[in-house]
């Protein structure tokens, strides 16, 4: 018979990659329950204010020509709407295709089916598949895992949550166009059913059967699924557990199984009280919490309450006398094996024969150890136990007073446990390799030694006392020949044999007297001695090392083992060593992926890489999690150091009078700051003494991990002090700015100084991680901070900066701005209001407009650069790009939709463009004409003059922040500044000879050059923010009239001061004035088409700028 799961069984092939695609699908939901954008759960006011009325759930599809009205009604709305699709339709798409494809699962198990009633397959019906060992095993799992997906979208993606990315998904994309869409069928699949994975919550009424039942399936395929899982073993586990006290722990993942597709036929719940007292008796007489699915557990008291059938059969179960009992006999086992496996574990005990002769005897202290650890596990997790249900409560108090349950020592067993487990492995798969080598070593001396005994009795050989017996010698070469006729790959003739030629030998000593000559009586028994290593050697099979692997199975505590991560860390903390030992645990824990990858790797699908590398991230992100208390520990040692070097420890000068000596010795302080460091020094070798591990499909390197634990504390706490240092008070008078920017200075540079410190004790470059790390911080928020301009936002799984395993906190805001760098940019807009100060320009320095007191200066700047770095200018100098872009796309809005709508203003403009024409000429009584314009125009300036001292305020500040940038460039690293210079220069160089010349070089389209090297000519300075480039707009009408005539009507405000200084009379006060405008004028929205008419414009301007003078000097 053709095998069930051979290439070309079609029939075999078909249903393996459905249940592949069931694990891969029960993957993606369970990564994609991480990325639930949080507004679709709509628990803030401010979110349900914002977003109430562009997200809804399934009450859409009742009327959406209302909440479609609705957005139409209102532009604001539209235009949030509009927004929200921009950055939520990617996610929404992916989480789309995981609900389609569960339904499209649903729909190719019941096609396959119907193939299999219909008699697509040749020869095959549910009934034969179901007869077939790898058939029965797919056709109960592809129910199974379906139930299994339904509960997984249930607990981990709510209800409502569901229905409204459904309803924005339809909403947003063309699936509702589409003809062959399925949209609707998903959406009934999918639908709220009132589960509520939050303790206390109600359970909804026929909750999962309703659920279950969306989809019809095949009642008779039900009822023979559950009909094999009933009564067959069939997955063999049960020869993996030969005492009859183990078989519900043998049992237990088709017991899963099981629980899950009773779920589809009701009924057996609600009244068959036969069959459920048969499925309890077999599956569930001394357990009620299961492992339904990777570490997923389900309380079987609470699961089946509902239902009378099921409820009365686990009435046994659940007597109290019967909890009793189960919880005294695994408190006993514990108690016995926790000696055994640490005498098994001591150094040197567990040799290669001891092994060899003892093999059952240690696979039932091993099974008796997972079994316990399971049992105790499971049956004290919080998560099995919801404490608002009294009777819950009362049967976990039992439990835990009846096996007098420490956490402690449940964990010490589990981790001697997993030790004693990963060595016997190791030396086995050694045996297993070493296996034929060694037998073929054992059977070549035995033969020797039989050949020698038979040169002995010859006579030819020497030997004292040994006369020639030509019947001993010709019987010895027979034994010879019979050893060196022995076969490994016939292990079971060989073995047979082999204790046959043992039991010669044993006889021949007795019956020829051969215990008087000692060197024959040793030769006897070392042949003896390697004809048993032989039979040792041929009972290694590795049917030992799958039991092995069945017997340590801990998929159940995929999640659980989370409860034990602070006692873990307080082990790490007490005794780094403690390390080795829990990497065996985690390659136990790694064991649970064999499960969803069995079926996938068997199909060969696609699908293996991206599901191997889920499962793997998180069990690698679980043991990172673990290992952090070694970081965080030397933190907290590293902060004491600092503290004694800063606050305790003085300074020894360079020269010192032996009188002074002991003053300086301070040797307590100095005892205690070398106690510290070699702490630090111990939890970096207690990291380092785990090797290098293969975790799944990823290798976690001890030293990467312990540099990323290094980055991850860093992080969390530089940002904390970040967060915590720049949070201003805008009523404080004067303003804060400076004294926290001095206090956060001597912050950054005692992290600095710590961090330069541990370097070289912990193996790792410290320089390089802190600017690594504290741009990222920076980079990072600035995104988060800019995040607030942009229409498409940037997500924190799409941001470059964020990292998974060296994650940036985000903190809650505190005002207006999202991040730190956000408040830093306000205040010094605050501070700096050109409505509240004056800022002159020969001396970089801001005045009180009332007061006349110095506000700041440039050395801002400079405090800038030694608190937040390169990084923190730089940031703050993109975060006001695009806060004057912002005010940009206001004041164009103004200005289109305000000014040039006004038909009276645009008459003003009109008159006074046609009374300056032709531009060659001079104005006649050019002050009537002007002062009448103004005049009539002077309504619209408060606005425009608002808009413009903004951007000139930020420019300005954009100006002393390159200042800033450029002087440290070239103190700092003056190479790189000259380079930088030379190349721009080269650069324009270039690009001009080409406009000259168009022969000669440009970059093309695809060559970065230009882009690359501006990013650097920023960070170091190098650029005029006058001369940027913010945004792009058509040709706008009458805009150099407008221009002028604002600058006309503002220069009767300004008056020049004397007390100033020698400083030109108009320069400074125009300068502080026309450098917005200039600008304005200089940006490609109005240098797209450099025509004529372009240039007749800027002509007018100039001309009129002429009489402006004179005007304002009348």
């Amino acid at each position: 018979m053709v095998d069930f799961l051979a290439d070309n069984n079609l029939c075999g092939q078909a249903i393996l990659r459905i249940v592949s695609r069931g694990n891969a699908i029960i993957a993606e939901l369970l990564r994609l329950s991480d990325f639930i954008p949080a507004v679709f759960r709509l628990k803030d006011k401010s979110d349900q204010q914002k977003y109430g009325d562009i997200i809804c759930d399934f009450s859409y599809f009742k009327g959406p020509e209302y909440y479609e009205g609705k957005l139409e009604a209102k532009p604001e709305l539209q235009d949030l709407d509009e927004e929200f699709r921009e950055n939520n339709i990617e996610i929404l798409s992916r989480f789309y295709l995981a609900f389609e494809s569960v339904h499209k699962y649903i729909v190719d198990l019941n096609r396959y089916l119907d193939d299999l009633h219909e008699g697509v397959y040749i020869q095959q019906t549910l009934e034969t598949v179901l007869l077939n060992e790898d058939g029965k095993q797919l056709l109960c799992e592809a129910l199974y895992l379906y139930g299994v997906m339904l509960l997984v979208i249930d607990q981990k993606i709510e209800g409502e949550v569901r229905e409204r990315m459904l309803v924005s998904y339809y909403r947003y994309s063309a699936a509702r166009s589409s003809g062959d869409s399925n949209l609707d069928d998903i959406c009934k699949l999918l639908r709220s059913t009132g589960y509520s994975s939050q303790p206390g919550a109600k359970r909804p009424a026929n909750y999962p059967e309703s659920y279950f039942q969306r989809v019809p399936i095949s009642a008779t395929f039900t009822s023979m699924v559950i009909g094999r899982l009933r009564s067959d073993d069939i997955y063999n586990q049960v020869s993996a557990y030969p005492l009859p006290e183990h078989r519900s722990t043998a049992l237990a993942n088709q017991a899963a199984m099981l629980y899950v597709c009773l779920f589809f036929s009701p009924s057996i719940l609600h009244t068959q009280q036969a069959k459920m007292r048969e499925i309890v008796d077999k599956y569930f007489p001394d357990n009620w919490v299961i492992s339904i699915y990777m570490g997923i557990t389900v309380n079987l008291v609470e699961a089946w309450e509902p239902y009378k059938a099921a409820k009365t059969a686990l009435n046994y179960t659940l007597d109290s006398a019967n909890i009793k009992e189960q919880a005294t006999r695994y408190a006993a086992s514990m108690e016995s094996l926790r000696p055994q496996v640490q005498q098994l574990l001591k150094e040197g005990f567990l040799r290669e024969e001891i092994i060899l002769d003892n093999i059952p005897k240690l696979l039932n202290c091993l099974r008796d150890c997972n079994v316990a650890i399971r049992w105790l596990m499971l049956h004290s997790a919080e998560s099995a136990y919801d404490p608002n249900n009294k009777r819950l409560r009362q049967i976990k108090d039992q439990v835990l007073n009846d096996s007098k349950y420490k956490p402690k020592i449940l964990f010490q067993l589990l981790l001697d446990t997993a030790q004693f487990e990963f060595t016997l492995k190791e030396m086995f798969k050694q045996m297993l390799s070493e296996k034929q080598i060694k037998w073929e070593s054992y059977k070549k001396e035995g033969s020797e030694r039989m050949t020698e005994l038979a040169e002995v009795f010859s006579g030819v050989k020497p030997l004292t006392r040994v006369e020639k017996n030509e019947n001993l010698q010709a019987w010895f070469r027979e034994i010879s020949k019979q050893i060196e006729s022995l076969n490994y790959e016939d292990s079971t003739a060989a073995g047979r044999k082999t204790v046959q030629l043992i039991q010669a030998l044993v006889e021949v000593q007795e019956f020829h007297q051969l215990e008087s000559n000692l060197q024959v009586c040793q030769f006897l028994a070392d042949t003896r001695k390697f004809l048993h290593q032989m039979i040792r050697t041929i009972n290694i099979k590795e049917e030992v090392l799958i039991t092995m692997q069945i017997v340590g199975d801990l998929s159940y505590a995929w999640q659980i083992i989370d409860s034990f991560t602070s006692i873990m860390q307080e082990s790490i903390r007490v005794n780094p060593s403690m390390v080795t030992k829990l990497r065996a645990t985690f390659l136990k824990l790694a064991s649970a992926l064999d499960l969803p990858l069995l079926r996938i790797n068997q199909a060969n699908s696609a699908d293996l890489l991206s599901v191997s590398q889920f499962y793997s991230g998180e069990l690698v992100s679980y043991v990172r999690k673990v290992l952090q208390i070694i970081p965080e520990s030397m933190f907290t040692s590293l902060a004491k150091i600092i503290k004694l070097q800063i606050h305790d420890i003085m300074e020894v000068p360079t020269r010192l009078d032996k009188d002074k000596l002991k003053d300086y010795a301070q040797l307590t302080a100095r005892y205690e700051v070398a106690k510290l460091t070699h702490d630090i020094s111990i939890f970096t070798e207690g990291i380092l003494m785990m090797k290098t591990t293969l975790v799944g499909i990823i290798k976690v390197d001890p030293k990467q991990l312990l540099e990323d634990g290094i980055r991850k504390e860093l992080v969390k706490r530089v940002a904390y002090a970040l967060h915590k240092g720049l949070i201003f008070n805008p009523k404080a008078k004067p303003s804060e700015l400076m004294p926290k920017l001095k206090e956060m200075g001597a912050t950054m540079d005692g992290f600095y100084r710590s961090f330069e410190y541990i370097q070289d004790y912990v193996s790792i470059y410290g320089l390089k991680i802190w600017q690594e790390e504290v741009s990222r911080i920076v980079n990072y928020n600035v995104e988060q901070e800019c995040n607030s301009f942009l229409r498409t936002k940037i997500q924190d799984w799409q941001s470059v900066h964020q990292s998974t395993h060296i994650p940036i906190p985000k903190f809650p805001s505190v005002d207006e701005s999202a991040t730190f760098i956000g408040r830093l940019c306000r205040e010094i807009l605050r501070i700096t209001d050109p409505k509240v100060t004056c800022y002159i320009d020969q001396m970089n320095t801001w005045y009180d407009l009332k007061s006349h007191q110095e506000v700041t200066n440039n050395r801002l700047f400079s405090e800038i650069q030694n608190t937040l770095g390169t990084f923190g200018l730089n940031g703050l100098d993109r975060l006001l790009c695009f806060m004057i872009v912002r005010e940009l796309q206001n004041f164009l809005t103004i200005l289109q939709k305000t000014i040039l709508k006004d038909k009276a203003v645009v008459e003003v403009f009109r008159t006074l463009q046609g009374a300056v024409s032709p531009v060659q000429g001079i104005v006649a009584n050019a002050s009537k004409v002007y002062s009448s314009a103004v005049a009539k125009s002077q309504k619209i300036w408060g606005t425009y003059l608002e808009a413009i001292m903004k951007v000139g305020q930020m420019q300005i500040l954009r100006q002393q922040i390159a200042n800033e940038l450029n002087y440290s460039c070239k103190f700092d690293s003056k190479h790189l500044a000259a380079a930088l210079e030379n190349l721009n220069k080269s650069l324009l160089a270039d690009i001009e000879a080409h406009y000259q010349d168009p022969s000669l070089p440009y970059p093309k389209e695809d060559n970065t050059l230009l882009y690359d090297i501006t990013a650097y000519l920023e960070a170091a300075g190098i650029h005029n923010p006058l001369n940027k480039i913010y945004i792009t707009t058509k040709r706008l009408p009458y805009f150099p009239i407008i221009n002028f005539l604002f600058i006309i009507a503002q220069l009767p405000k300004l008056q020049y001061n004397k007390n100033q200084g020698d400083f030109p009379p108009i320069s400074s006060l125009w300068r502080k004035l026309m450098c917005p405008v200039i600008f304005l004028m200089s940006s490609e929205q109005y240098c797209e088409d450099m025509d004529e008419d372009f240039h007749l414009k800027i002509r007018v301007f100039c001309r009129m700028f002429f009489h402006c003078r004179h005007f304002v000097s009348m």
